[in-house]
């Protein structure tokens, strides 16, 4: 479904980074970034426009080859990896940003990512989330269309045990991404942080 959804010349989300991402990214420690859910890179692009060493992680081969293109005409390189989240392991303490925005997949999938992301944050690492929480079904404006792919902020207290949140609340806002991420939108967003 990826690979088809990628496929078009256009950028399916745009080639803009996430804006809750642009906010956030002067709170970020400097250093290595690894991007999950990467698509077609926007995201990954931006970070290493800020002067990040990225790497992208999605299970398009094709998102991922638009992601170096990308990156290419950005003057910017990153790293990409071919992988399932269902398979795909973080190593510990790796990475000092993880970033997940839009990255929807079946609970049971997310608790497991969800506990590799802290465990692979090293101590004062950052991780950035912004997903769908299940308000956003009344709008239409995006995302998955089942309730247990979204997210809310009980959940991901639980799941990111051992962050600190610096940043953490459910609200409403304009999302304007590309052709699948169109108006009103009822999202979740997260900055936590591993401590030191």
């Amino acid at each position: 479904m990826w690979d088809e959804r990628y496929s078009t010349e256009e950028f399916a989300y745009g080639t803009e980074p996430n804006d809750f991402l642009r906010e956030a990214v002067a709170t970020l420690p400097p250093g290595d970034a690894l991007c999950l859910g990467e698509g077609e890179g926007r995201n990954a692009v931006y970070l290493a426009e800020q002067g990040f060493d990225v790497t992208a992680v999605d299970s398009s081969l094709v998102g991922l080859r638009k992601a170096e293109r990308l990156a290419a005409e950005r003057g910017v390189s990153i790293r990409t990896e071919v992988a399932d989240l269902a398979d795909y392991r973080i190593d510990p303490e790796s990475w000092d940003v993880i970033v997940s925005i839009f990255c929807h997949v079946p609970p049971e999938i997310r608790r497991r990512v969800h506990a590799d992301v802290v465990q692979g944050l090293r101590p004062g690492g950052t991780f950035i989330l912004e997903a769908y929480t299940p308000a956003q079904l009344a709008h239409g404006t995006g995302g998955p269309p089942v309730e247990e792919l979204m997210m809310d902020l009980n959940a991901l207290s639980e799941e990111l045990d051992g962050l600190e949140f610096d940043y953490a609340h459910e609200l409403e806002r304009e999302v304007i991404e590309g052709v699948y991420h169109t108006g009103r939108g009822a999202v979740v967003q997260v900055v936590g942080r591993r401590s030191s």
